[in-house]
């Protein structure tokens, strides 16, 4: 994961030069400052920084209790990276009306305060539906 943090760092870093260039461009092009993408370049900065300091972190701490993972070692052998990454859901539905729900609550903010606060009721109880899927019925455990 440590190429992966150097490699979001780095180009979010990339961005904020280009913020730099388009904000100076802007300026005298047209005489002041275009902020809409100026902010935008430096908030992908922020994010960028921000996930790959997390990897960084993640990385470190992993290596300090579990020594460097088989995909980073020249002596590692494929059999080392297998085993199981996590539980996916094959047959939910949930995902779908999660994001029917976004979408509604998003169209609900150029449509009208009211269609919002219905999307965002929807949402609400689709996140419940999705995280708590487990806890009742034919795969309750």
């Amino acid at each position: 994961m440590r190429v992966q943090a150097h490699l979001f760092m780095g180009v979010s870093s990339f961005f904020g030069g280009v913020a730099a260039i388009y904000a100076l461009a802007s300026w005298y092009v047209l005489g002041e400052v275009e902020w809409t993408g100026t902010v935008a370049l430096a908030i992908a900065v922020g994010f960028g920084w921000m996930v790959g300091f997390w990897l960084l972190q993640a990385t470190r701490r992993s290596e300090r209790y579990h020594g460097l993972p088989p995909e980073e070692r020249i002596d590692a052998e494929v059999d080392e990276g297998a085993g199981e990454y996590g539980f996916f859901s094959p047959h939910s539905w949930w995902p779908l009306f999660v994001a029917l729900a976004v979408a509604f609550t998003a169209v609900g903010v150029v449509i009208g305060w009211w269609m919002t606060i219905i999307g965002a009721l929807a949402l609400l109880l689709t996140v419940i539906g999705w995280v708590f899927e487990y806890y009742r019925g034919e795969f309750e455990h």
